[in-house]
């Protein structure tokens, strides 16, 4: 393998969680070599690996729209019913935390969006893993 295939092959194991010295003995490659292409490179492996977990999370599991929709309904349901009940009931107070719970879940699921950037002005050796973000 030339130099690039063996970087490409560095970034995308550890984008699979490998570690340091196992990649050191698939590529017969010094722990410091991967530990500087880790710095170098860090964009992309985390770049990768969100790739990929995103992926398997549309396999397992409903796109991504598809379980808003099913928790906004099932919120709506909810905060509908409590709306019908008076709320000295202890079943209503129970469907507050259901809702509560539900409004977790739909914040967990729409969560923070996370941009990752390679900036070219910064030496290699320098590179720090920086995100920016936004409140959906």
């Amino acid at each position: 393998m030339n130099d690039q295939e063996t970087i490409a092959r560095f970034i995308f194991l550890r984008s699979q969680g490998w570690s340091f010295n196992r990649i050191a003995v698939e590529l017969q490659l010094s722990k410091p070599t991967l530990i500087k292409w880790g710095c170098q490179h860090q964009f992309e492996i985390a770049n990768l690996r969100a790739t990929e977990t995103e992926a398997l999370a549309e396999r397992v599991f409903r796109q991504r729209h598809e379980r808003w929709e099913v928790l906004a309904r099932q919120l709506k349901r909810i905060e509908e019913e409590i709306e019908k009940r008076d709320l000295e009931e202890i079943p209503a107070s129970r469907l507050h935390g259901i809702a509560a719970a539900l409004r977790a879940e739909i914040n967990r699921e729409t969560g923070h969006v996370h941009f990752s950037e390679t900036c070219k002005q910064i030496p290699h050796e320098e590179f720090v893993f920086d995100r920016e973000e936004w409140e959906v």
